[in-house]
């Protein structure tokens, strides 16, 4: 993936802040409140997903269905939901960009819904690895035994992740 390159910012109204949050509490629900702010910016990049600033740091990404944490923050604000846990075995791979595939999966959460993000964390420490497309649904990848189950979108050292603002 190239360099991103900032091409615009700007402060968004309350009511699509609001309308961020609803999104966001859709997909993680309660903790949305963790990211609630008065000075949301949305970043106009050429990254195929939207990026907000909340309090001048990247901590939200969206498409037009959904909105998560990046993993700043996910770093910053740890939630519970939409958990999909790695083995150590899997952690470099992840780290990298690469897919979530199932023998390296140790748990998930049953929130998890096929078509939306999920955080991959690892097993040790819980600390978040990823954020990814699920492929599948909780109780579908549970009894998959081989084959790609998250689709990486956003990992530790990628462009999202660099982002100096």
């Amino acid at each position: 993936m190239p360099k991103i390159t900032i091409k615009k910012r700007h402060v968004i109204r309350k009511s699509q802040i609001t309308e961020l949050l609803n999104l966001l509490a859709d997909e993680i629900g309660q903790s949305a409140d963790l990211f609630r702010s008065d000075r949301i910016e949305r970043v106009e990049t050429d990254a195929p997903i939207e990026l907000y600033l909340v309090d001048k740091k990247p901590l939200l990404m969206a498409s037009d269905a959904w909105a998560f944490p990046t993993l700043r923050g996910l770093v910053e604000h740890p939630i519970p939901e939409r958990r999909v846990v790695v083995d150590s075995g899997a952690v470099r791979f992840v780290a990298n960009g690469a897919d979530a595939m199932r023998p390296g999966i140790v748990s998930i959460t049953p929130d998890v819904r096929a078509g939306h993000p999920v955080q991959v964390v690892e097993e040790r420490y819980g600390k978040p690895l990823a954020v990814g497309i699920a492929l599948f649904d909780a109780t579908d990848m549970e009894q998959q035994e081989k084959g790609k189950s998250v689709k990486s979108i956003h990992y530790v050292g990628d462009d999202i992740w660099n982002l100096e603002i």
